[in-house]
C-alpha cells in the first residue's frame, strides 16, 4: 500500500486510460504522430479534469497479439514518452495488450512512466481465441522487474479478468491474497466485459483477501455506480465512460473525480 499511496496519495485515485488507436503495423493505423496527437489530446482532457493517472494503452490495434510485436514495443515506448513529457499532474503508466508485462515494464523503465498494469498476474487463465491458456509468472516478472532497475514501477495486477476463463477455481479473496504475496502494487477487479462494472460484492470480497493491498475498480466506472463501487473499493481506472466519441471528455473527468472527492473523508483532502 505505502508504494500505491506515495504514488497516488488522492484517498480514492481516479487513472484514465488513453485509448491510442492502431499503431503501425496494423492496417488501420494513421502513423505514429496521429497517435501521439490523440495521445496528448486525451492527456490534457484528463488534467484538465483533475485525473491522478492517465494509463497508456493499445486499445486499437486489433486484433490483439498475446505478446507485444518489436514494432509495437517500439510505439509504445515513443508515445509514451511524449505523455510522460507533457503531463503535469498526471501520474503516467502503460499497458502493451493482450499479456506482455515484461513490454510493458521495459517501456516504463525506458521512458519514465510509474506504473503498469497487467491483465495476467496470479489467475491462471485461458483465452481460446487466443491460443488457449495465459503465461502466469509473477515471480518471473517480479525478477525482470529488478533486473532492469525498475523497482520504482508499479505493477497494478488485474484478479480474474474480464474475457477469461479461470482454471483454477477460487475466490476472488484468494486472487487477491496471492497477488499481494506476489508483491503486486494494487489489484484490479473488473467486471465481465468492457464498460460493465463489477459487483461491490466482488470488490468487498476482494478487499477480504487484499490485506493492505488496495483494490482498484477495473471496468465500467461512472458518474451513475460510482458512489457505490468507490465506497468499497481504493480508485478506478476508467477508460470508456470519460469518453465522448473518441476522446475523452474534460467534464466527464472533473464530474468521477469530484465524486470520488466527495467520498473521501475531510481530513483526508484537507
Amino acid at each position: 500500500m505505502t508504494q500505491f499511496r506515495d504514488l497516488f496519495p488522492s484517498p480514492k485515485p481516479i487513472i484514465g486510460v488513453i485509448h491510442l488507436p492502431a499503431l503501425p503495423g496494423y492496417p488501420m493505423s494513421k502513423g505514429i504522430d496521429h497517435a501521439i496527437e490523440k495521445a496528448l489530446t486525451d492527456l490534457a482532457a484528463l488534467e484538465a479534469g483533475g485525473a491522478d493517472g492517465a494509463l497508456v494503452e493499445n486499445e486499437y490495434d486489433r486484433p490483439h497479439t498475446v505478446l507485444s510485436a518489436p514494432e509495437t514495443t517500439a510505439a509504445m515506448t515513443r508515445v509514451t514518452r511524449e505523455v510522460v513529457a507533457a503531463a503535469r499532474r498526471c501520474i503516467v503508466g502503460v499497458e502493451i495488450l493482450l499479456n506482455d508485462p515484461t513490454a510493458s515494464l521495459a517501456v516504463a523503465r525506458a521512458t519514465g512512466a510509474r506504473f503498469i498494469r497487467t491483465d495476467y498476474f496470479v489467475d491462471p487463465m485461458e483465452r481460446p481465441e487466443h491460443g488457449g491458456a495465459m503465461h502466469i509468472d509473477p515471480e518471473g516478472l517480479m525478477s525482470y522487474r529488478a533486473r532492469i532497475g525498475a523497482e520504482d514501477v508499479l505493477v497494478l495486477a488485474d484478479i480474474q479478468v474480464k474475457y477469461a476463463r479461470m482454471l483454477v477455481p477460487r475466490g476472488l479473496d484468494e486472487s487477491a491474497r496471492l497477488a499481494r504475496e506476489h508483491r503486486a502494487d494494487a489489484a484490479i477487479v473488473s467486471g465481465n466485459a468492457t464498460g460493465e462494472p463489477p459487483a461491490v460484492a466482488d470488490l468487498a470480497l476482494a478487499k477480504q483477501g487484499a490485506g493492505n493491498l488496495p483494490i482498484l475498480i477495473g471496468s465500467g466506472t461512472d458518474i451513475a455506480n460510482g458512489a457505490s463501487l468507490l465506497s468499497v473499493a481504493d480508485g478506478a481506472v476508467v477508460g470508456t465512460s470519460l469518453k465522448l466519441g473518441d476522446h475523452i471528455a474534460v467534464e466527464r473527468v472533473k464530474a468521477l473525480v469530484a465524486l470520488a472527492r466527495g467520498l473521501a473523508p475531510r481530513s483526508a483532502v484537507s
